[in-house]
Parts: C-alpha cells; structure tokens; sequence
C-alpha cells in the first residue's frame, strides 16, 4: 500500500492547468472522471487513509486545482443574516488542515498524504458506490468487533476487506 508517490495524474487532468475557483467537486476533470465510474475520496478526517490502502487499480488522483473557500455570515440582532463574504482560504490555514491530516495519519503508523491531490476512487466487488463500500466496511467492522474509526485496527480491517473485494 502506498500513496502513489512516483505516480503520474488521470490523463484527463493533463488537459487542464492552473488555479480554478470551483470547488474541488465542480472542476471539470472531476465531473468528468465522475461519468468513467470514479467517485471522490471521501473527505470525512475518519477515511483520511482510505487512498493509501485503496487497491492501486481502483484509484486515482488529479492535482487539486480548487479554490477553498471561507465564509462568513454577519447575522443583526434578531438573526437574519445582512452579509456574506466569501474568501479563499489562506494558505496557513490549508496547510492547517494537511497538519491535521498528518497527525492523524501518523496515529495510524502512516506517512502524510502527498499535497496537492483530489483523489478519485472505484467502487470495488459488487458495490455499485463508495458509499456503499464504505457501508459495507463499517458494517464488517461492527460483525467482528471492531469499532469503525480511526484505530490501528480499523485500518487494518479495512486494507484487508478492500484487498479481497477487489480480487473477487
């Protein structure tokens, strides 16, 4: 299992360069990798790991060329809402956000994610979503005792789990 580290992006990502200011789930590349079948990683910190023991056949990555968006709402005194302002979120507090990420990642005796990727994901067996595969992890999880989250365990199930789906 592996970040992928020396790998190079889906080829429809080669088609688009620089900075955009959709969100990473409207870029182009990602809608259209969206109709071949792929889904993007999940962004919930629990599956931070999820690329990294996804089966490499099964995933892929485009650079992340999103804008991330801060917002803030002014509300008056009585709760209606007189403003919003919308800012791209400053590079501290993005990195911010990977250093969480790290940690995490380390608790589970894993390297930090590679920056600068939106990763893409196939369902594997006979799930026709990720949402479905990742049900499906939770509930293999609870069968056998485990609790589904962030512990060395879960990890381990689910690496296991993947790996057999795929090969099915």
């Amino acid at each position: 299992m592996s970040w992928d580290e020396d790998g190079t992006p889906h080829p429809l990502a080669l088609r688009r360069t620089g900075r955009s200011e959709l969100e990473p789930d409207l870029l182009p590349e990602v809608r259209e990798l969206e109709v071949l079948g792929w889904e993007p990683a999940p962004e919930e910190l629990r599956w931070a790991f999820l690329p990294y023991v996804w089966p490499p056949a099964a995933r892929t990555w485009i650079p992340d060329r999103s804008t991330h968006w801060a917002v803030q709402t002014s509300l008056d005194g009585h709760g209606h809402i007189t403003g919003v302002e919308c800012a791209p979120l400053p590079d501290t507090d993005l990195d911010g956000l990977d250093g969480e990420t790290d940690t995490t990642l380390a608790a589970l005796g894993l390297p930090p994610r590679p920056r600068g990727r939106l990763w893409l994901l196939r369902p594997v067996g006979p799930f026709p979503t990720l949402a479905a595969v990742l049900a499906h992890l939770d509930a293999t999880a609870e069968a056998r005792g485990t609790e589904p989250g962030l512990s060395p365990e879960f990890l381990a199930l689910a690496r296991a789990e993947l790996t057999a789906l795929h090969e099915r």
